[in-house]
């Protein structure tokens, strides 16, 4: 990908291996970007600084996007800073109000940011997004088994959804619990609530706080690889 304003052309980050995973009930696809200001907007010390969506653990993305900061800076040759949020409305308003140039949005929070910054724009998505899923997961005391097909057995059961602003955690899965019963998540579930995150809605279900949840599919590989499930 070039980023705007850079001579560098940015060579793809490695690939993780492909994780095998058994335990979806149902997929739903969606889009994540990458969103940058113009060089003219950056910070007066001119180092870029970026963040992303907290849509995990912020231990995880901390990690994560620290190696980020330190790629992007040995190849732009620029100083480069991660700085996590607390909110997707956070993440939203820091590249509003220039304290990020550059961020990793969903494809919602894209938007909203889009839309509130003129000029800016979505330079890159991961390989991966063109078929990104949200799995439907469940507490093993409902019964509901594995399956390909849109759960029907998720009615009358106390649900969560992720942050009220994430694509893949609230968007999207209204959209087609919306689409398949023709009723509104509160008409469908005996209550509806929103997690913080997708680290937080895996915990809730595991715990049995809510019965059903959403949950970004890569984020469930994860704990799942990582022995929390």
């Amino acid at each position: 990908m070039r980023l705007a304003g850079f001579s560098r052309i940015i060579p793809p980050l490695p690939r993780p291996a492909p994780r095998s995973m058994k335990h979806k009930f149902s997929r739903i696809p969606l889009l994540l970007c990458i969103l940058f200001l113009s060089p003219a907007s950056y910070a007066t010390d001119k180092t870029l600084v970026f963040s992303a969506i907290p849509d995990q653990n912020q231990s995880q993305l901390n990690a994560r996007f620290n190696k980020v900061a330190r790629y992007l800076s040995a190849t732009l040759k620029v100083p480069v800073k991660y700085i996590g949020v607390k909110s997707y409305v956070a993440a939203i308003t820091a590249f509003r109000n220039n304290q990020v140039q550059l961020a990793w949005f969903g494809g919602l929070s894209g938007v909203r940011a889009r839309a509130l910054v003129p000029g800016s724009q979505a330079i890159a998505q991961g390989a991966e997004d063109t078929e990104f899923k949200t799995y439907f997961i469940a507490h093993h005391s409902t019964g509901i088994k594995f399956s390909e097909q849109f759960p029907q057995n998720i009615t009358g059961k106390n649900f969560t959804f992720g942050s009220k602003g994430s694509t893949s955690g609230r968007l999207m899965p209204e959209f087609f619990i919306r689409e398949h019963f023709k009723k509104a998540p509160a008409e469908i579930f005996t209550r509806v609530g929103f997690s913080a995150n997708h680290s937080r809605t895996i915990a809730l279900v595991q715990s049995g706080a809510y019965q059903v949840g959403v949950v970004n599919y890569k984020v469930w590989q994860q704990a799942l690889a990582n022995g929390k499930i």
